[in-house]
């Protein structure tokens, strides 16, 4: 018995050997960017080679976002030399620009298409949010982009940050809905904060302050709403998510799944949340193994899988920055770095 317990540790000792040993070659930045949740089951998927189909002589930049509407119709919201926001077919035909020239467009952060298929632009550059009615024609606006003179004001001496009011972003990423059309902006860069809007653009209510308490945010970079109206903001460099109701009351945290860069709440009766523990922008190589994916989730916070890695071949992800989940097995991912959007077919079944 004594022979069979000291096989047993061995045996134990040698399999964790591997994973000791990836562990003590990892540099503490990468230690910090790996995700706490282990033994995760992959889930099988594929890339749709080939997806957009440009014009001759129009480009993607950077991939910042990519929504889809109830027609299958892919948009596209990316900056280069100016921001631009494109729509495509569900085959990837181009069909046109929206909102060439609009003086919102400076520097694109995400694109969320509601449930009537209007299309909202978060613009992080101009500090605002544009909705765009189905027909591509501006309907409504938040926040304000800075007169040309405010770029010349003194900045304010070091302390805690001013109220920054109802309508005044500060580098603005996400937006979303709950049932009744109210409107949740995660903003963002500056202001460490959430506000709740209702359906007209009037102001109900706002949580959030820089910091790391549960309620307080250190770069809220994403949000996402289920059909119960709570809130899942994407708290990236305090490394979790957190989850608030519809008013905006604090209800818990998600802390197991790395950096999200994006969320994404799939629609229907089972909804899921993706989260992305994207490998960061600045492309430091020793990251490369520690991120890259995305985990499948339950609004619990249980982990039903994860997908993806780090890597610039078809079906890898480098600088993942938006997710549409409009159908939770298919789909569609933009990329910072490498100019494109791709479509990921998930098979959780194995098919």
């Amino acid at each position: 018995m004594q022979r069979h317990c000291k096989i047993g540790l061995f045996a134990a000792i040698l399999s964790a050997m591997p994973m000791f040993a990836q562990t003590q070659n990892l540099t503490p930045a990468a230690l910090a960017a790996r995700a706490k949740a282990r033994d995760v089951p992959e889930i099988p998927y594929e890339s749709v080679p080939n997806l957009l189909k440009l014009p001759a002589n129009l480009y993607l930049g950077e991939g910042i976002g990519v929504a889809t509407n109830s027609k299958g119709h892919i948009f596209v919201y990316t900056r280069s030399q100016r921001t631009r926001l494109f729509e495509f077919d569900r085959n990837g035909n181009y069909i046109r620009e929206i909102g060439e020239g609009l003086y919102g467009f400076v520097f694109a952060h995400a694109v969320r298409v509601d449930a009537q298929d209007n299309i909202w632009a978060v613009d992080e550059g101009s500090n605002m949010v544009v909705k765009f009615n189905p027909e591509g024609r501006v309907v409504m606006t938040l926040g304000r982009r800075p007169e040309p003179v405010d770029a010349l004001a003194a900045p304010p001496p070091p302390g805690p940050a001013a109220n920054p009011g109802k309508y005044i972003f500060d580098r603005p990423t996400d937006v979303g809905w709950d049932p009744a059309g109210n409107i949740f902006v995660s903003d963002g860069y500056g202001n460490s904060r959430v506000v709740k809007y209702d359906k007209n653009g009037r102001f109900i209510a706002s949580v959030g302050s820089k910091g790391s308490e549960p309620g307080q945010f250190n770069l809220p970079h994403t949000l996402a709403v289920d059909a119960k109206g709570n809130v899942y903001v994407g708290d990236r460099s305090n490394r979790r998510i957190q989850v608030f109701d519809d008013d905006l009351t604090f209800k818990t945290i998600y802390d197991n799944v790395g950096a999200p860069w994006e969320l994404c709440v799939s629609p229907g009766p089972h909804q899921y949340l993706f989260s992305s523990n994207s490998f960061p922008d600045a492309n430091d190589s020793t990251l490369a193994t520690v991120t890259g994916e995305v985990y499948k989730m339950e609004l619990d916070g249980t982990i039903v899988g994860k997908f993806g890695k780090a890597g610039k071949r078809l079906g890898e992800l480098s600088g993942l920055h938006e997710i549409d989940c409009r159908n939770p097995d298919e789909l569609y991912i933009s990329e910072i770095q490498l100019w494109r959007v791709q479509k990921i077919i998930l098979h959780p079944n194995g098919r």
